[in-house]
């Protein structure tokens, strides 16, 4: 869909909400009045958000005295705002049906959370940025505040946000205030994209009409237009016909990003078609499902799952988005004459594009059309990928060894995070549990992410009652951003951290200067770590260190550890240049585009 279109699109929606309020007003007798603050916090709780993220400043604190005074919503506070954002955004990616919230002050803070809300946007990860900002009146005069440039510019840390939101709101009056908070949480939940909020001080104790609270923001998109969703649903019937019924499902990121997980399991139960998913699309099936087949990553995939799916005589891409590193390196060898995409907006048949035609609404239809195939697919067998701890014959603890290893360590419902890098393509082959949670940054790829996103990713699953928050990082990635361990001590959450100490940035090497001094870094004593970040008596969290093959056995066997009641920190020591084997083949490929050999 293009830009226009979409602008058309969030207008009707906007208009169809307004009409929607006027309703609500109409049937009310009593004028109830709210803050602008509470009005925000309001809608938050309808969202389902219970906490929020950020740090104080000068502008935005007057807001935070409403959020810390909220009966549901808690604040917590980071150590810096990249942090904060980076919290918000695993929450959201945990927290679905939900979104992230981040509040930052004007210009320091709402900058130093900039390259998170861009990972989010890139991602397509729903995060709202509330930035407090000067008076109404300071903003009109434009006095040479702190926090400015100091040259009259109070805009320009608005232009920064354009480029990295979906949707700004600038709030000058508390006339439109309300239909401005709710368009922009709107455009948020639909598109799954951060969004910007600015707060001035003076406005967040004014109050306004709370009759819009009345009616709840929509949660799905505008339906297809039926005369093209009817033919776009004959074509693919037909397509499949002429397959017959050899047809694989391949499941990407925005299935979860655009909330279809539901409308794909049903697809899936009732066509009996075999699923295999992308490397931004793990956990979004059921890896213990007995028709999934496993990961897809163009050259780089298992050659029993290459082989099947590229062989298919067609495939029904769902959510797809592709990027470099969830493609292989742009090496999938899928011809477009025999793929069919269903995206948010538009979906794709063969060489044809329909625009405007989503998968919310395509799905349900599309599946009922398909299930008479249910038989004759259920009979094509789809092998359950395995992988197997292999038999080494020393004890150093190597990445063939270890995540397999981990792979048995991994229970039902755990959210397991993995760092841009290393982890995540070590962690890319090993199957996981069913209702397992896989959280990564593998479009954007901003290092030190997983270490935030951890702490906004466990508090998510503390609401939803899931299990164990495990993060797999780098000892290059967590200096980044190791002070939210201390965040995480403070609101009493139990992550297990595995920091993986190869003595460097192990996927920098791989990809350029495997012997270069500017990827190796200072090295820490991480077994004492914890009791510097916020533990100070040592007895809210234990930390290991494992050297070899037998320790880490020890350490994973052990059912106090796996229990996880207290943080917990592993320090694994492997050596400078192993690295896993979907890396190594990435950077081979790399290099080779590097070289135009691709």
């Amino acid at each position: 869909m293009g830009t226009e279109a979409r602008k058309l699109q969030g207008e009707v929606e906007r208009l169809q909400q307004e009409l929607q309020t006027l309703k609500a007003q109409y049937h009310s007798e009593d004028e109830e009045l709210i803050t602008i603050s509470d009005y925000i916090l309001k809608r938050l709780e309808q969202l389902n958000v219970t906490s929020i993220f950020g740090v104080p400043g000068d502008f935005n604190m007057p807001f935070l005295d409403f959020i810390e005074d909220h009966p549901t919503i808690q604040w917590i506070g980071n150590c810096n705002e990249l942090n904060a954002a980076y919290a918000a955004d695993g929450y959201a990616r945990v927290k679905e049906h939900s979104i992230g919230v981040v509040v930052t002050t004007f210009g320091v803070g709402e900058l130093s959370a900039t390259n998170a809300i861009a990972g989010a946007f890139s991602e397509m990860v729903p995060v709202l940025h509330i930035v407090g900002v000067p008076s109404t009146t300071q903003l009109k005069n434009k006095p040479m505040l702190h926090h400015t440039l100091g040259d009259g510019r109070f805009n320009v840390y608005t232009k920064v946000a354009e480029q990295i939101t979906a949707a700004q709101a600038m709030i000058m009056n508390k006339a439109q205030a309300a239909a401005e908070i709710d368009r922009i949480l709107m455009e948020a939940i639909i598109q799954a994209r951060p969004v910007y909020l600015t707060l001035p001080m003076d406005l967040t104790t004014e109050k306004i009409s709370a009759k819009r609270l009345k009616v709840k923001l929509p949660r799905t998109p505008s339906p297809n237009n039926p005369d093209v969703e009817s033919y776009v649903i004959d074509e693919i019937m037909e397509l499949v016909e002429d397959a017959k019924r050899d047809v694989i499902i391949l499941v990407d990121a925005c299935a979860v990003r655009h909330d279809v997980r539901g409308e794909v399991n049903d697809l899936l139960v009732k066509t009996q078609f075999p699923v295999y998913a992308t490397p931004m699309g793990k956990t979004s099936v059921s890896e213990e499902y007995e028709r999934y087949g496993g990961i897809y990553i163009g050259s780089i995939t298992h050659p029993s799952i290459k082989e099947r799916v590229e062989n298919a005589n067609l495939i029904l891409s769902i959510g797809a988005l592709k990027s470099d590193f969830n493609t292989g390196m742009f090496t999938y060898h899928i011809p477009a004459r025999h793929t069919i995409e269903l995206h948010s907006d538009h979906t794709l048949v063969r060489h044809a594009k329909f625009p405007g035609i989503g998968m919310k609404w395509l799905l349900p239809k599309l599946t009922e059309r398909l299930s008479k195939f249910q038989e004759g697919a259920s009979r094509i067998p789809v092998p359950h990928y395995k992988l197997d701890v292999p038999k080494e014959s020393d004890d150093k603890i190597s990445h063939a060894y270890l995540w397999p290893r981990v792979g048995k360590f991994f229970r039902k419902q755990d959210v397991i995070v993995a760092e841009t890098g290393t982890s995540n393509f070590g962690v890319l082959d090993v199957p996981m549990p069913d209702q397992c949670i896989f959280v990564s940054q593998i479009l954007y790829g901003s290092i030190g992410w997983a270490t935030a996103s951890t702490l906004g990713a466990a508090i998510a699953a503390r609401d939803r009652h899931l299990g164990r928050t495990i993060l797999f990082t780098g000892d290059g990635s967590m200096q980044l951003t190791v002070q939210e361990i201390s965040t995480m001590t403070h609101n009493k959450l139990a992550p297990i951290i595995f920091v993986l100490n190869n003595k460097g940035y192990n996927i920098e090497r791989h990809l350029h200067g495997l012997d270069r001094k500017y990827n190796d870094i200072a090295d820490w004593k991480w077994a004492s770590l914890l009791t510097t970040l916020g533990d100070i008596e040592g007895k809210l969290t234990q930390s290991y260190t494992v050297r070899s093959k037998s320790e880490l056995d020890k350490l994973l066997d052990d059912e106090e550890f796996a229990s996880a009641r207290k943080i917990q920190l592993v320090e694994v020591i492997m050596d400078k240049y192993d690295t896993p084997r979907a890396l190594q083949a990435s950077a081979a490929l790399t290099a080779q585009a590097a070289a135009g050999q691709l």
